[in-house]
This record gives C-alpha cells, sequence and structure tokens, in this order.
C-alpha cells in the first residue's frame, strides 16, 4: 500500500483518489489547485494521485449517451440527468472549464490510470491526469484506446513509444489495483477525496476556502509557531544547565 507519510517531514503529503471519468474531479482539482495559489508554503506540498474507478465493470467503449447512462444508473428520468449535467457544466465553467457532456465517450478508464502512474514516474503525473480530464470532459476523446493514450502521452513530453509498451504489458495495472484497495481500506466510496498530512480527509468538490484551511491547520499542526518570550531581560530565578543561582540585582 502507498506510504500517506511524505518521505520529507517538511512536506505536506496531499494524497488525492479521482477518475478521469468524474466531471467533479475536474472541478476539484480546479479548486484545490486554487487553494494551492493561497497557500503561503505552496512550495512545500507534495501531491500524489491515486486511481479510483468510479465504474470498474465499465465495457471498454460503450455507445450509450452520457445523459441515457447517468438515467439509468440512478434510475432517473433523461430530463433529470440532462439537468444534472447542465448543473455540472455550469459548475465547470465557473472554474474555467469547458464541459462538453454531448461528445463524452464513456469508457473504462484503467488504462487511463495506468498511464498517469507512468507519467507520475517520469515526474509529469499531474500534467498527464489534467491531460486526461480535459480529453474526456472537453474533448470527448477515448481514454480507452491505446493510440489516444500514446498521443496524450506524447503531449505532455512523455516518451510515447515506452508509454504505449507499459500499457500493452500492464506494467502499472497493479498499482492501479493498489490505489484501489486502499481507498476500500480506508472508507472512501466517492471521489474527489483528498487525504492531508495522511490524517485529514476532504470528501467532494470542496470550495477552495475549505481546502485552504484543511492545509493551513495540518501546516499548523506539523509546524508549531516558535514561542514569544515575554519579560526578556527582567531578572527572575531560575534554573538552566543544571546550575540554579540567584540572579545579579542591577545597581541602582
Amino acid at each position: 500500500m502507498t506510504n500517506l507519510v511524505p518521505a520529507n517531514s517538511e512536506k505536506i503529503r496531499v494524497d488525492i483518489w479521482s477518475d478521469v471519468a468524474c466531471p467533479w474531479c475536474y472541478i476539484g482539482k480546479r479548486r484545490f489547485e486554487s487553494a494551492l495559489g493561497q497557500f503561503p508554503q505552496r512550495d512545500q506540498v507534495e501531491v500524489m494521485w491515486h486511481s479510483f474507478e468510479l465504474d470498474p465493470s465499465a465495457r471498454p467503449l460503450n455507445p450509450i449517451a452520457m445523459r441515457d447512462g447517468l438515467a439509468m444508473k440512478y434510475s432517473i428520468s433523461p430530463a433529470q440527468a440532462q439537468g444534472s449535467l447542465d448543473h455540472m457544466t455550469q459548475t465547470a465553467a465557473q472554474e474555467g472549464l469547458e464541459y462538453h457532456f454531448d461528445r463524452v465517450k464513456l469508457a473504462n478508464t484503467f488504462q487511463a490510470h495506468q498511464l498517469i502512474h507512468y507519467a507520475a514516474e517520469q515526474g509529469q503525473g499531474d500534467a498527464m491526469k489534467e491531460r486526461l480530464l480535459r480529453a474526456y470532459m472537453s474533448e470527448g476523446q477515448n481514454v480507452n484506446d491505446l493510440d489516444t493514450l500514446q498521443k496524450l502521452a506524447a503531449e505532455v513530453g512523455l516518451d510515447a513509444g515506452a508509454a504505449r509498451a507499459a500499457l500493452e504489458a500492464g506494467t502499472y495495472a497493479q498499482a492501479v489495483r493498489y490505489d484501489e484497495a486502499q481507498a476500500q481500506q480506508l472508507g472512501i466510496t466517492g471521489v474527489p477525496f483528498f487525504v492531508l498530512g495522511g490524517k485529514y480527509g476532504v470528501s467532494g468538490a470542496q470550495a477552495p476556502e475549505t481546502l485552504l484551511g484543511a492545509l493551513n491547520q495540518v501546516w499548523a499542526e506539523e509546524h508549531p509557531a516558535p514561542l514569544t518570550m515575554l519579560g526578556k531581560g527582567a531578572p527572575a530565578e531560575g534554573c538552566e544547565d543544571g546550575q540554579c543561582a540567584v540572579p545579579q540585582q542591577p545597581n541602582t
């Protein structure tokens, strides 16, 4: 299992579980980035992305429109499903994101998660996560197609051939399963889900203010402010370094 404690104790570790096929996860990513931009110690934050499949049983490519798939999953009418999609589209726009659910290809995200793990080992995990979310939510690309994933890997500066070879070999399949097992162990049932400092959980695409407050709390607990000395310079009895002496009184 992934260790939730950062290797460098001077840093705050933020572990984020999310899915490429999760509209709220993209919104949550933007809101977390907004919070991070306001956090004075932002350079001391280490972010780790973790895999979570909202529908692990999804077929490689499901031709059903997202509106209809949502209606079937939650037993609601197509009109109600469309209303939910419209609300998410409007919310995403407030975060500077463009959602085009009419283009979305409902796909299995297992391979996309493997690609994020590969990219993370090359120092490009966040960039790959961002590119896959945009490809799915905004561009309607099939994130379960090897040719598409190879192209997207190249766009973030990765070795496209090596990325494809890793996907074909399933090199990071076990890493995805570890993430999912850890989510189950932690009781995570929905995403996005943030774990800060290995001990505080924040569920959902919370407002930046909430996430910033959580960052400040973790930082304050792990980096307490030094004491402010009062009465410094005034004579007082005390013991120091094993010696107890009466302080010299100033001449009057």
